[in-house]
């Protein structure tokens, strides 16, 4: 569904992503285990995220949020 890598799924931003030195980490690891890493802490997903029928937003981006939301 999503046509973003999984990174970009990443609050790279947040405390908790470099307090686990997820920069140098997330490199070795696998998109499965990238994935179960966000599952088990939402503070690791950069938000707001938007999960449409035919798309995905995350992070607040007008222009994107404008193309698919508004008519």
């Amino acid at each position: 569904m999503a046509e973003k890598p999984i990174q970009k799924f990443f609050n790279t931003s947040g405390v908790k992503y470099r307090r686990m030195e997820l920069p140098v980490k997330q490199a070795e690891m696998s998109d499965q285990e990238k994935a179960a890493l966000m599952s088990e802490d939402g503070m690791l997903i950069k938000r707001p995220l938007l999960i449409g029928e035919d798309f995905v937003l995350n992070g607040f981006k007008i222009p994107e949020w404008e193309e698919k939301l508004l008519p």
